[in-house]
């Protein structure tokens, strides 16, 4: 395993990310306290040491789990991410949200969960669209002022907010966002519209969820097996067949497993990205930690991308037009070096 710095930061993190949503079995799915400690046990053993959970994953048994292994590991070793915004109770209309009031409140609860004195990377979870984006960032700097967390983050947010965001942050000398989390696969490339570029503009790691499309990406439904996707998703229908089949085909030319050739894929792309690997049994794991050995060329990366390919509407596909390009370059577009 090698590491790679989050967003502008000097944390250093472990070039797979672990993803804890199915720690426990709650909701009648995920792995039970032994199993989730074989596969924490796996993820560090091979160098692991980011770790993505949130409040509400299995209705705060994730956290719990967590709290229960790294209390009796070595805590400092673990880059321990989690998230604020959903509800972890309906006692009262601020127990939920963006706001001050229950960042605070949902803050102090993690940490008891989690068994520690501090969070590494604390994400806003969904924007809540009422909540001003400065009080978010002044409550994140509160909190890492009181080291009750090291880093912020955001996730599943609009790019204008982010970007707002990082700017205030930067003139009132606030703790900036580090990385952003988002939906993002070869299933799901509409980041490429507006986030993933204004990531890379301010230096974030973007960090994926659902990287192998919900375990479509493996080729599982190809093969007719069962799963929780429902057969009318998106994930699951004649686009997400053709992509499947592709990424089957190169992975049967390198010889490896069709979750191996996804998760590269979101690793090649040009911008940091380190995919959140879900997983809810040790095989699972052992198969994504392969990941990390898998080069795609520029040939099977452009067969992923054609099959993939998304309109980006305006003004990214307008961009792409080529008196567009002949107007503002004046013929060097080629030839000129871009960001």
């Amino acid at each position: 395993m090698k590491y790679k710095l989050l967003g502008r930061s000097g944390l250093k993190v472990s070039e797979l990310c672990l993803g804890t949503m199915g720690f426990g079995t709650e909701n009648g799915w995920g792995a039970d306290r032994e199993t989730s400690f074989a596969i924490m046990d796996g993820f560090a053993n091979a160098g692991g040491n980011f770790i993505d959970t949130a409040n509400i994953y299995k209705l705060g048994t994730s956290e719990k789990i967590l709290g229960d292994y790294i209390s009796n590991h070595d805590r400092d070793y673990f880059v321990l991410a989690t998230k604020y915004t959903l509800k972890d109770n309906t006692t009262n209309p601020n127990a939920s949200g963006n706001n001050r009031k229950n960042m605070m409140r949902s803050v102090e609860e993690s940490l008891k969960r989690l068994k520690t004195d501090f969070i590494d990377v604390l994400y806003l979870h969904i924007w809540d669209d009422i909540t001003p984006i400065d009080e978010v960032l002044r409550g994140m700097d509160d909190l890492i002022r009181q080291g009750k967390v090291n880093y912020a983050a955001i996730s599943d947010t609009p790019a204008w907010v982010v970007a707002k965001g990082n700017t205030l942050a930067e003139l009132m000398g606030w703790s900036q966002f580090v990385a952003l989390q988002v939906e993002y696969s070869l299933l799901q490339r509409t980041p490429e519209r507006e986030l993933t570029p204004m990531a890379k503009h301010f230096g974030m790691t973007v960090t994926p969820w659902a990287p192998l499309g919900g375990g479509a990406l493996t080729g599982k439904y190809l093969r007719g097996e069962q799963g929780r996707i429902k057969a009318e998703s998106n994930r699951r229908g004649d686009r997400a067949e053709s992509i499947t089949k592709v990424v089957v085909a190169i992975a049967d030319e390198l010889g490896v497993s069709p979750g191996n050739v996804a998760l590269q894929w979101t690793r090649q792309q040009g911008f940091s990205c380190i995919p959140i690997v879900g997983a809810t049994k040790v095989e699972q794991l052992q198969d994504n930690l392969k990941t990390i050995d898998v080069t795609l060329s520029d040939d099977q990366l452009k067969r992923l991308d054609e099959v993939s390919a998304i309109p980006l509407g305006f003004p990214g596909d307008f961009f792409k037009e080529d008196a567009v390009k002949l107007n503002s370059f004046g013929g060097f577009y080629d030839k000129v070096e871009k960001r």
